[in-house]
């Protein structure tokens, strides 16, 4: 769907950014606002920039946005009382916070790994899935584990932990923009290995007979949902939104319906769910 802004909006957008620069979040009459006065960007709209495709997070089916982080998307538009938008944006606006800061969207759900450098750059909810890395090759590469990639090429997508992992690794990462174009990098020969989360190399390869999942590495990485700095309000709606996902079954069926084999690797125990990242 694409971003329909009026000029007002875009105005009220940017006086909200100058507030909560200045003190976290302020609920004043800086601009429009959904139900509970959480501010939004967009007049009746929550806008949720996420980067598609990211297959099972977001990708489009049948003309429609779907996915696991849709699904959370529509929860939170549900409870806040207006519609999702949801536009597509590049990973590395995403993860780099300036997405957020220019006020292209009121919050981010992109299968995004919360990191310690991240934190710095936005607020993020609380972990809603645990997403470790993992090697995936082609059956006739012959790779069997991470040491068969050092000082070879492989495929990640730009700007994510994947990318960083395999440089730790002393393998040659080579860029796609986006998980889309890694699966069909890897499928046409391009690359004969890729790093990525689990639950995206797990979808590539049940769909593809070609391929193998090598090994997952235990990164402990989790994802969360991120707001600008200070959006105090929106986060919390967020987090309001996932403990009624929580408690109403909603969340263990979507979990179910996108991830398959690897649910249960990738759900947030009952333990855990609300722990705060800070």
């Amino acid at each position: 769907m694409k971003r329909r802004l009026t000029m007002a909006a875009v105005a009220a957008g940017a006086l909200f950014a100058l507030s909560a620069c200045g003190g976290g979040g302020s609920e004043s009459d800086a601009g429009p606002t959904a139900e509970g006065g959480v501010p939004v960007v967009s007049e009746g709209q929550l806008t949720v920039c996420s980067d598609i495709p990211y297959e099972p997070f977001e990708f489009v089916e049948n003309g429609e946005n779907v996915g696991f982080d849709i699904d959370l998307a529509q929860g939170l538009a549900d409870d806040l009382g207006v519609e999702l938008n949801v536009i597509t944006t590049a990973f590395e606006a995403i993860q780099s916070g300036s997405a957020l800061d220019t006020s292209q969207c009121d919050i981010a759900i992109s299968g995004m790994s919360i990191t310690e450098d991240r934190k710095t750059k936005m607020d993020f909810s609380a972990p809603y899935l645990k997403d470790n890395l993992g090697l995936m090759a082609t059956k006739e590469s012959g790779i069997k584990g991470i040491a068969d990639v050092k000082g070879k090429e492989v495929g990640v997508q730009q700007a994510t932990t994947g990318e960083t992992y395999a440089k730790d690794n002393g393998a040659t990462p080579v860029q796609f923009e986006d998980s889309g174009l890694m699966t069909q990098a890897i499928q046409t020969g391009q690359v004969d290995s890729v790093i990525g989360n689990i639950s995206i190399i797990s979808t590539a390869v049940a769909a593809d007979d070609k391929l193998v999942f090598v090994e997952e590495f235990d990164t402990g990485e989790v994802l969360g949902a991120a707001v600008k700095k200070g959006n105090k309000p929106m986060l919390d709606a967020f987090e309001n939104t996932m403990q009624r996902l929580y408690e109403d079954g909603s969340y263990d069926q979507s979990v179910d319906k996108w991830f398959g084999d690897v649910a249960d690797a990738a759900r947030i125990p009952e333990a855990d769910r609300g722990a705060s990242q800070g």
